[in-house]
């Protein structure tokens, strides 16, 4: 990478996944070196699962996967931006963006999928 990334005391970067064509912000998540490494390879989005201490390819069990157009870095370096052409939904609750809902909790997002016929 030419480019110097800032990664926290973990390892890790925020990074979020912006749709091509919409510009709606779908998804954020975190990326390690490894993730972020097979996503230039593959371009096709990889993040790192806080919770499940992983690396996981988006859309690997779902189908749902992110192609990536072109990945940004901020001005400081701590951040990344995919810019993605989504396949279905990015939210593993069934809603195209994981940001489907307000802070007063009304729905304004479109759930695309239903989770139980698409996840074990």
């Amino acid at each position: 990478m030419s480019v110097d990334l800032a990664f926290d005391e973990n390892e890790l970067l925020p990074a979020i996944a912006q749709d091509t064509h919409s510009g709606d912000v779908l998804m954020l998540a975190y990326v390690t070196r490894e993730a972020l490494e097979r996503s230039r390879e593959t371009n096709e989005a990889h993040y790192y699962s806080r919770s499940r201490d992983e690396l996981w390819h988006k859309g690997g069990s779902s189908g749902h996967v992110q192609r990536i157009e072109e990945i940004r870095i901020d001005c400081d370096g701590d951040a990344i931006l995919y810019l993605v052409e989504q396949e279905g939904g990015a939210c593993h609750t069934g809603y195209e963006s994981c940001f489907y809902r307000t802070l007063d909790g009304e729905i304004v997002g479109d759930r695309v999928f239903d989770p139980d016929d698409v996840y074990e």
